[in-house]
């Protein structure tokens, strides 16, 4: 065989192996752990508040729910963009109102006022991106912050939308044709509000970490992630940033105002002093702990997050170090249970960037590995690689 002809049978294979490894990592379930994370969250979103009607158990759910829709879509900007926003609550306030304003006061039904949250929460974010892009590092943090401020000066005084300062009750239609979800009948058994909402709520869960990850998986998603990692090659390479940025923008934006959405239908309740600056920072520590630029982080860190403040108040007379709020010393030490989230908040993050920058999706990903290759009987050795044999 001619050299030619070697050289030509090298390329193809090297062809061959780089279509091969593209193709594995656009699949959908690039391994067993992730299957078997699909298939948990399926069976959360539908099996659980069907099982159940503990409405502490899917209070706490929903409020996880709806704070992982919204994270999902701050990690495109933070996580795989490499921007910075802590202006979350701002999209979530657009999409709060936005559904006030088509799901409750003019009762359209569910997927009127769905589409109509997210065409305006995408809006928001493509207005917004043009200045976020000129700016870098602390002045965006700055731009980002002030959205908040301004959000909350133009709800607070569009008061015949919002209610202003007093807010206003919100109940909104969560029909869907012949099914309501406010009401939900299955083969012969009704079902509280509570269920219904749950179920609605964690759909849209399972469907937003798809778009995202088709996205992320797809050309465009490619470039900005090339962006992010080096934005002079990203341009070289043909990569224009104004288009790759302000869609990733429209696409967080979305998700947050349908987040705002959510947050509307499980307390019934809305006002413009709900989405404020501690929001803002809850949402930075969510994406910071679950992982950033990664597909489970949003939904572990809002898990641990929302969690954390419901559970001390709950569960405060058996944890030994908390005691009730109180304005006056009672002579007894303890975290009062009020500052304990706080506490817990400081200490994930400083233990996370210090020990494991990558989040609890890596911690959780590398044990479930380690317990799949026991399974299988492919003990590891002591250098990381498998063991002879295996």
């Amino acid at each position: 065989m001619s050299q030619t002809s070697y050289a030509s049978t090298g390329a193809l294979r090297t062809q061959g192996a780089f279509d091969a490894r593209i193709r594995r990592e656009v699949r959908l379930f690039r391994g067993p752990v992730t299957r078997l994370g699909a298939l948990l969250l399926v069976a959360l979103a539908v099996v659980l508040p069907l099982s159940t009607a503990d409405s502490f158990l899917l209070s706490l759910g929903i409020t996880v729910g709806l704070f992982s829709i919204a994270a999902i879509g701050l990690n495109v900007v933070n996580g795989y963009a490499g921007q910075i926003n802590m202006g979350q609550p701002f999209f979530l306030a657009v999409g709060a109102f936005t559904a006030v304003g088509f799901g409750s006061i003019m009762d359209l039904p569910l997927p009127v006022w769905l589409l109509a949250v997210v065409i305006v929460g995408a809006l928001a974010g493509v207005l917004v991106a043009p200045l976020a892009l000129r700016l870098k590092g602390v002045y965006q943090i700055v731009l980002s912050l002030g959205l908040i401020f301004i959000g909350q000066y133009i709800f607070v005084n569009w008061s015949d939308l919002t209610g202003g300062v007093s807010g206003r009750r919100a109940p909104l239609n969560l029909s869907l044709g012949g099914l309501d979800f406010a009401a939900l009948r299955i083969g012969g058994m009704e079902y509280s509000y509570h269920q219904g909402l749950f179920m609605l709520v964690w759909l849209f869960v399972a469907l937003c970490m798809l778009i995202v990850h088709l996205l992320m998986k797809s050309p465009a998603g490619r470039a900005v992630v090339a962006l992010r990692d080096s934005e002079l090659a990203a341009r070289v390479a043909g990569v224009n940033p104004s288009r790759s940025m302000v869609g990733v923008f429209a696409v967080s934006s979305a998700m947050g105002a349908l987040g705002g959405a959510f947050y509307v239908a499980q307390l019934r309740f809305v006002s413009p002093e709900q989405f404020n600056l501690a929001m803002g920072l809850n949402f930075i520590i969510i994406v910071t702990v679950g992982g950033l630029a990664t597909a489970w982080g949003p939904v572990l860190g809002s898990l641990v997050i929302c969690s954390i403040p419901v559970l001390a108040t709950r569960y405060a007379d058996v944890i030994p170090f908390l005691k009730a709020d109180s304005s006056t010393p009672d002579g007894t030490w303890g975290i009062p249970v009020g500052q304990f989230p706080v506490v817990i908040y400081g200490l994930l993050l400083v233990l996370i960037l210090m020990f494991e920058p990558r989040g609890l999706t890596h911690l959780i990903a590398v044990g479930c590995r380690s317990i799949w290759r026991r399974v299988r009987g492919r003990p590891r050795n002591g250098s990381g690689a498998p063991a002879a044999g295996a």
